[in-house]
């Protein structure tokens, strides 16, 4: 056993020294044998360098690890030149690979700043203003870059300082010839081949060409030689005060204040930035409004930053709030003595919309309470100084026109027209061709539109070139399934059958096509059933109804055509100016007949317009002109002569309507007719929906009256099923829609226009005559459901006979007739004295025998459960009564 543990250690600390030995570069006996070391022993690259950040020693640095520096980086050692470092060797193509590859290293490193908390001002503010006020400029750092690498091929300034760091790139040519790209070491010299160290520390860039062939010069003659700058040495600088993360930063020598402001974020929003200041030693070396930059776009205060320098942004100064119509309302910062006209300036001046009569000022006045100043919008308003905490607003113009009429209503070209004195209605509505809307036409317009064309497949439009070559067979539709003459499923059925397959016929060699490019392919297949039963309808079928819907069912044409109005017409009898009296501020009415002053040219009627006022003409969806002079349109369809719309003349009747149209057909059936109306459908749906609302209020009662009752298990699920039913029940009611049918007393053998009612008509009314069917239908608990042939003068109880009878789920004492024309007979309205007579009833033509179903109550057993549970409780408590005494 201990030999057994002694192995295992040894085993277990021979792996351990493996992996120890391969994942640190030191243990390798040379180092060329280390794969992981290449130039990387030669070059000590520091990685928190934002200059560094883009070499390949670097590509697997996480981002932003050289943001902040608490402490100074390390830098290149000093005097090496190509020889001794051929990896960092210079070329413009590995400089402008490793800046592009840096730039989106930056863009990526881009993160949106966290939004801080209101100020006190603000909330003030907001408060008194109802707005919440940015801060100006505070948006200029909404996103700023996680690390700070300025662009490195950008041009070398002629003041530039060289300094221990940067790195030169020096060529010579002639008696001497060498190439080498040397960095300042910490004494600020640079070691040349043959000549020996150069002092170039504090030497202008402008003055370095110069410096290094005096240099060359006192050793070689006869050459000449170039210098630029290459990589450019990184400087410390210090962000304090109330800066949004003040810090270490370790920049570029290139970077001005403003580029380290952005660097560190900005101010934050109790920071100023109408002084922010940079400080190098125990001397203020400038102060930088950064509203020059963001308002005026002047960087001229923009000073160069040195290693040391400190950038201190103090506590913000005093703030105002401008709102109202300015361009850019916010909160601002004020300088010393700053008059209103600045920070209007500051804020873009005022808008298009804003009054030229005063400025409103709220100030605190003494720390101690709030005063409200107007000021004049001109030279000495102007120039009013603000304070701390003032509210500036700036009041738009009123929204008032001067020597100016309106037009408006029914008209086709209706806006504001300038007025002059004597200005008369006549001068805006000059004809009656003005009186015509542009809706009207455009509808008239769309009526010449051309007729969908035929498609052999759904969403034709939609299918696409075949991939590779290939030839793509479409599957045929079945018959039933589409309708030849416009392309769309005739029955719900069919069209669910049809939407479960693959509606696109290219879907395994294509993309699904975008639904917004054209018409989808399963659009016909979603579409619901329009057809509503009976008890849907809201009301007993008639015979003309089934017509209408049996109609409908047929094959559909490409585009339905349909005669209606267009628009309302217009109300000739009443137009009206609105006008305000400038005394008293009051409106007053003027009405004026329409029609005579277009149409008789009535001088009566031309009234004379002041500035102001507001002309409105009307139309008959407007106000309801009286029935006699409302445009009527009426529809006759089914067994008339001539079926059609036709337009209703004053005075005229469906009497007088049907004998103009020809009269009717000898196989017309007016027992069967059906006349519906759309202010009757109206009334209708309303007491429909006001019936169902307050079904749905007593039966909640019920339940909560129920519920409260049920003292088991079983109750409370037998009514949990009875609500189920219940709300399926009220969702089926709130279908019902109402058909607007007015019921015409009409015998069974009425012929002729004779027997129709002098009824007067209203636009939308619909007239429809069935032909005379021939057969009599049976539905319902029978054993044969059909239709039967009519004869004269057999009875129900025939009819039920060759129906096969009632079967065992009949309730034969509910059975019913529907009539052709509506009316429902029941069983229990034929009892007499000899009993009842149901089964010898006279049918008519198109006449329906309905037997309902039993409905299934509680079983007696269920009853006699209960009844027992009741009588053993009662025991059980007697006993225990008696227990007790």
């Amino acid at each position: 056993m201990a030999i057994a543990i002694a192995v295992s250690f040894l085993a277990s600390f021979v792996a351990a020294g493996l992996q120890a030995q391969q994942q640190t570069p030191g243990s390798y006996p040379d180092e060329t044998q280390n794969p992981n070391l290449g130039t990387q022993s030669q070059t000590s690259v520091d990685c928190s360098d934002p200059m560094e950040i883009g070499a390949p020693e670097c590509s697997n640095q996480a981002p932003g690890s050289g943001q902040l520096q608490n402490s100074q980086s390390r830098l290149p050692q000093s005097g090496q030149y190509e020889t001794q470092r051929p990896n960092r060797n210079y070329s413009d193509t590995e400089q402008l690979n490793r800046q592009q590859m840096q730039n989106g290293q930056n863009q990526e490193r881009l993160s949106p700043v966290l939004a801080e908390p209101l100020t006190e001002f603000q909330k003030f503010v907001a408060s008194t203003t109802g707005q919440i006020l940015p801060i100006f400029g505070a948006n200029l750092f909404r996103r700023v870059p996680s690390t700070f690498a300025p662009v490195e091929n950008s041009p070398v300034p002629p003041d530039f300082v060289v300094g221990p760091g940067d790195e030169l790139r020096i060529r010579v040519w002639g008696q001497l010839s060498f190439q080498a790209n040397v960095r300042v070491d910490r004494s600020g010299d640079v070691y040349l081949p043959e000549v020996g160290p150069v002092h170039v520390a504090s030497v202008p860039f402008s003055e370095l060409d110069g410096h290094l062939r005096n240099a060359v010069g006192r050793v070689f003659h006869n050459f000449d030689l170039t210098v630029d700058l290459g990589q450019i040495r990184s400087i410390q600088i210090y962000l304090a005060g109330e800066a949004r993360t003040p810090g270490v930063y370790t920049i570029s020598s290139l970077s001005t204040l403003v580029d380290a402001l952005f660097a560190g974020g900005g101010p934050n929003t109790q920071g100023s930035l109408r002084d922010i200041q940079l400080r190098r030693g125990s001397q203020t070396i400038a102060h930088f409004d950064l509203y020059d930059l963001l308002v005026r776009g002047y960087k001229s205060t923009d000073a160069k930053l040195l290693s040391g320098d400190v950038i201190f942004i103090p506590p913000v100064g005093p703030q105002i709030a401008m709102t109202g119509s300015v361009k850019s309302p916010g909160i601002y910062e004020l300088l010393p003595g700053e008059a209103l006209s600045g920070a209007l300036a500051d804020a873009g001046g005022v808008s298009a919309v804003a009054a030229a009569a005063r400025i409103s000022v709220e100030r605190i006045q003494n720390h101690s309470d709030r005063q409200a100043m107007e000021v004049a919008y001109d030279k000495d308003g102007l120039a009013t100084p603000l304070a701390d905490g003032d509210i500036v607003r700036v009041f738009s113009v009123v929204p008032r026109y001067g020597k100016t009429v309106t037009l408006r209503g029914n008209i086709a070209n209706p806006g504001r027209f300038a007025w002059h004195p004597g200005m008369r209605v006549s001068e805006l509505i000059p004809d009656k061709d003005s009186l015509v809307t542009r809706n009207y036409w455009w509808k008239r317009t769309q009526l010449g539109l051309p007729a969908p064309e035929f498609e052999p497949t759904l969403g034709f439009q939609n299918l696409r070139q075949p991939y590779d070559g290939n030839v793509i067979t479409l599957k045929p539709p079945a018959s039933d399934e589409m309708n030849p003459q416009d392309g769309t499923q005739n029955s719900n059925q069919n069209s669910n059958e049809y939407s479960n397959q693959n509606p696109n016929p290219y879907s395994n060699q294509y993309p699904t096509p975008n639904p917004n490019q054209g018409v989808d392919q399963n659009q016909f297949a979603s579409l619901p059933n329009r057809d509503l039963s009976a008890q849907q309808r809201g009301g007993n079928s008639s015979l003309g109804a089934q017509q209408t819907a049996n109609s409908s069912q047929g094959p559909r044409p490409a585009q339905r055509t349909t005669i209606r109005l267009l628009a309302p017409d217009i109300d000739w009898d009443y137009a009206v100016v609105e006008r305000i009296d400038p005394g008293t501020l009051k409106t007053t009415l003027i009405p004026f007949d329409l029609g005579k002053l277009v149409l008789s040219h009535d001088a009566s009627q031309d009234l004379e317009l002041q500035s102001g006022d507001i002309v409105s003409i009307l139309s008959e969806a407007d106000i309801h002109v009286p029935l006699e002079e409302q445009t009527k349109l009426v529809t006759l369809d089914g067994e008339f002569v001539h079926s059609g719309v036709y337009s209703v003349n004053p005075g005229e009747t469906l009497k007088h309507l049907v004998e103009r149209a020809g009269g009717v057909t000898p196989k017309a059936y007016l027992y069967g007719s059906e006349f519906t109306r759309q202010s009757v459908r109206i009334t209708q749906q309303a007491r429909i929906d006001e019936y169902v609302q307050n079904l749905s209020m007593r039966i909640q009662r019920s339940n909560l009256a129920v519920a409260a009752a049920s003292t088991s298990g079983q109750d409370l699920a037998s009514n949990s099923a009875a609500q189920s039913n219940e709300r399926d029940l009220i969702a089926t009611l709130r279908q019902v829609r109402a058909t607007g049918r007015i019921v015409l007393t009409l015998k069974p053998d009425s012929h002729g226009t004779g027997n129709l009612p002098d009824v007067t008509m209203e636009n939308g009314d619909r007239f429809v005559i069935p032909p005379v069917p021939s057969v009599i239908n049976v539905i319902g608990a029978v054993y044969n459901q059909n239709s039967f042939l009519y004869v004269d003068g057999r009875r129900v109880g025939a009819y039920l006979t060759q129906a096969g009878g009632a079967n065992r789920e009949a309730d034969a004492k509910h059975e019913f007739i529907i009539r052709a024309n509506g009316d429902v007979v029941s069983r229990d309205t034929v009892n007499s004295a000899w009993g009842n007579e149901f089964a010898k009833l006279r049918l008519y033509p198109g006449d329906t025998i309905v037997i309902p179903e039993k409905t299934f109550k509680p079983s007696a057993l269920r009853g006699v459960l209960e009844w027992s549970t009741l009588f053993s409780q009662l025991a059980f408590g007697i006993a225990a009564i008696n227990s007790i005494q």
